[in-house]
């Protein structure tokens, strides 16, 4: 992909962020899903690390490469004419600036970035770490003269046993991954959570991106609750898994 036409889906991708009160990013992981969300009239998309990994019979949280990674990419984001976001999980061990540029190479114009460090025992970034490290993706960005959409995402929630008690603490991470340039933020596993949702959204001035199911969950719901951004994980790989098996049970042996 040209380097103009990255630029261009950038620049989409968040005039998009603000056009939409709640922007749905359907989140596929082949050219078959992408093309099928686009021709649904989806505007953008995101590739999930982990419908991805399943895809490709390999494991999420860094279960590959950085560059097989980029080469699974590449053909699902040359197969539609719309932005698309890439989850790089916790950025498989790369510098910042490396991360920036093999995203842009494959025609990435967004990306997601955890702080729970997979190739280093599951350990959680600090604060200010992780924000360093987003701060380093928007400087290489800026640098490259791409208008990479960050989507800075914290884990606080997901490995607390009560999500309550780390709310303040999830909440100082977010606002300092605002500051530091992200684009959104994402505090993952409270989807179904209004209280946390609401205070979340009401702590920080980017847009809050909260997982959703296709099925089970209302958009509107989300919507009132001030969220920014929906995407949906692994949970439309996994919807489909579900209808798939009720369509095939009757004909299985």
């Amino acid at each position: 992909m040209d380097s103009r036409t990255t630029v261009e889906r950038a620049q989409r991708l968040k005039q998009l962020h603000a056009d939409h009160q709640t922007l749905v990013l359907p989140t596929v992981w082949d050219a078959w899903s992408a093309r099928t969300a686009v021709a649904a009239g989806f505007p953008a998309l995101t590739i999930g690390s982990h419908p991805l990994a399943d895809s490709r019979g390999a494991e999420d949280q860094e279960g590959q490469t950085f560059e097989e990674v980029l080469a699974a990419v590449r053909p699902i984001i040359a197969a539609v004419d719309v932005p698309v976001s890439v989850d790089l999980e916790a950025g498989y061990g790369q510098k910042p600036a490396d991360l920036i540029a093999g995203l842009i190479e494959v025609g990435g114009v967004g990306l997601n970035v955890e702080d729970t460090v997979h190739s280093e025992g599951g350990r959680v970034r600090t604060t200010q770490e992780h924000a360093a490290y987003v701060a380093g993706l928007r400087a290489a960005a800026d640098e490259a003269g791409v208008p990479v959409w960050i989507n800075g995402r914290t884990d606080l929630f997901a490995h607390a046993e009560d999500p309550a008690a780390v709310l303040d603490e999830a909440i100082e991470r977010l606002r300092a991954l605002e500051q530091a340039g992200a684009d959104s933020v994402y505090p993952v596993k409270i989807q179904d959570n209004d209280e946390l949702l609401t205070a979340v959204t009401a702590a920080v001035s980017v847009p809050v991106n909260s997982t959703a199911h296709p099925v089970k969950h209302d958009l509107e719901r989300f919507r009132r609750l001030g969220v920014g951004r929906v995407t949906y994980g692994p949970l439309l790989q996994m919807a489909l898994t579900d209808t798939m098996k009720d369509m095939l049970g009757p004909w299985a042996p």
